[in-house]
């Protein structure tokens, strides 16, 4: 069969209208833990983000919590939908910047893989219960390596993996890292800085229609500055990085604006994210993830044949945090009250 050769016309456009300064080039990948045959008609890169989007862990986060648990029909965000958001601004920054568009688009789509039932709380909650760090873009980088495809993993390319790993934020800052390294891409940077663009303006967004915030709340001069409607926010978000990487040859965001949104990040901090947690319906959902990793540490045998378990691995702490935190917000629901008949 003739090798339809759509792959090397692909990697030889990318050479003539993508960055030499800032982009990665599908040719140049550092690859794969495991060496496999190339596609005739998909980059590296466009097969790692179908491999995403095929698996488990991708359909699940359509039923997993972002901030607001799902329990009324104010359809606040999801992990999927913010996962989309991510990845539509993400790719309106690269293909601006002459980035990678396909590698830019495959850690955005994986990179919250990793999150629990109810969002940070399923993730704290996990972590309280387990002798290593559990965080959700560690947690996303295993599901990728070795829990998905029933334990072979999706075998991503290094800039993929680099990218979902490295994606997130600490409470400092939108441009404070959480493990001290910086992404090894800028198409994975543009991911960081596009998941803080989209959480904090879809979680205002949110936060207004469920009445938690008025308009009138937000910081008066951030509104002025960045804007007082949702899109408007985003569109002066996503150019502040666009300018500041043509000027700069980096990713970032100009100093005003780069202000302006940790002003309002800090806002939703204090008066949004917070006081979440102390819903009724948050404290219900850390009675529930309580209830079942308790339940499941005394009755090994139990949790096995719940979770068709058929080969131990590990310790069984870590087999609970893969499982636990696989489940969707609704099967905890399901599995809670059947564990408390």
């Amino acid at each position: 069969m003739e090798d339809l050769k759509i792959r090397q016309k692909i990697e030889a456009q990318e050479y003539k209208v993508l960055s030499s300064e800032l982009a990665c080039f599908a040719k140049n990948t550092k690859g794969r833990v495991i060496s496999e045959d190339e596609s005739p008609v998909r980059t590296c890169f466009q097969r790692d983000r179908d491999r995403i989007i095929h698996s488990s862990s991708f359909r699940r986060l359509k039923d997993k919590t972002q901030v607001f648990i799902l329990s009324d029909f104010s359809h606040p965000r999801t992990r999927l939908t913010h996962t989309l958001e991510v990845a539509q601004i993400a790719r309106t920054i690269s293909r601006a910047l002459d980035l990678n568009e396909d590698l830019t688009e495959a850690i955005a789509l994986g990179h919250d893989l990793g999150h629990t039932p109810f969002g940070h709380l399923g993730e704290r909650i996990i972590d309280s219960h387990v002798s290593f760090k559990f965080h959700h873009s560690l947690n996303s980088l295993r599901i990728v390596d070795y829990l998905e495809k029933e334990g072979k993993g999706l075998n991503l390319t290094f800039e993929v993996r680099d990218g979902i790993v490295k994606h997130s934020k600490s409470i400092k800052g939108i441009e404070d890292l959480v493990f001290g390294k910086q992404p090894f891409t800028s198409e994975a940077k543009v991911v960081r800085i596009s998941d803080s663009i989209a959480y904090l303006n879809h979680d205002i967004d949110d936060s207004i229609n469920k009445g938690i915030i008025n308009i009138e709340e937000l910081p008066e001069e951030s509104l002025n500055i960045i804007g007082k409607r949702h899109g408007q926010r985003i569109n002066t978000m996503v150019e502040s990085v666009i300018r500041f990487g043509i000027e700069n040859k980096k990713i970032g965001m100009e100093d005003n604006i780069l202000k302006q949104s940790n002003i309002l990040r800090n806002f939703m901090f204090e008066n949004v994210y917070i006081k979440a947690d102390e819903t009724e319906a948050s404290i219900k959902a850390v009675e529930m993830l309580e209830y079942i990793w308790k339940f499941y540490e005394y009755n090994k045998k139990i949790f096995f044949l719940d979770f068709n378990i058929k080969k131990e691995y590990a310790d069984y702490e870590r087999m609970l945090a893969d499982n636990i935190s696989f489940l969707t917000d609704n099967e905890v629901i399901v599995l809670y009250k059947r564990l408390k008949i």
